[in-house]
């Protein structure tokens, strides 16, 4: 069983910046990629950014180009998301996510979930 934990979340203002990271135990066969979602109150859980294995490929949802930053370090078993110039819609709680697909990145695809950590932007 693969295990995501993901840390780094927090209060911050409008403007601000934070950093999310991610540690997956293991890689699987099935693992062809990795991302971020986010799931605000109310609302469905939405993509923000994917990164595929071999990190030569990153997606972002319109919502967070030019702001947010996905990445992984050399040995691949942690994933970032730099966010920069926050907004107060991009409160959520943000999940890490291994994936059987690349691209913008489906939550049927999904293999794994991590636990969630809570961004809160204020105005």
């Amino acid at each position: 069983q693969v295990q995501l934990v993901e840390s780094g979340g927090g209060l911050v203002q409008a403007g601000g910046s934070l950093r999310l990271s991610c540690v997956a135990s293991e890689r699987t066969i099935s693992t062809f990629a990795m991302g971020w979602f986010r799931q605000a109150p109310g609302k469905e859980r939405e993509f923000v950014a994917a990164i595929d294995w071999s990190g030569s490929r990153t997606t972002y949802a319109e919502s967070v180009k030019g702001r947010f930053a996905v990445s992984r370090e050399n040995a691949k078993t942690t994933l970032y998301l730099q966010m920069n110039n926050l907004k107060p819609e991009d409160t959520a709680v943000y999940y890490c996510a291994d994936s059987s697909e690349t691209g913008r990145l489906t939550t049927p695809r999904i293999n794994y979930w991590g636990q969630g950590t809570q961004v809160t932007v204020s105005a």
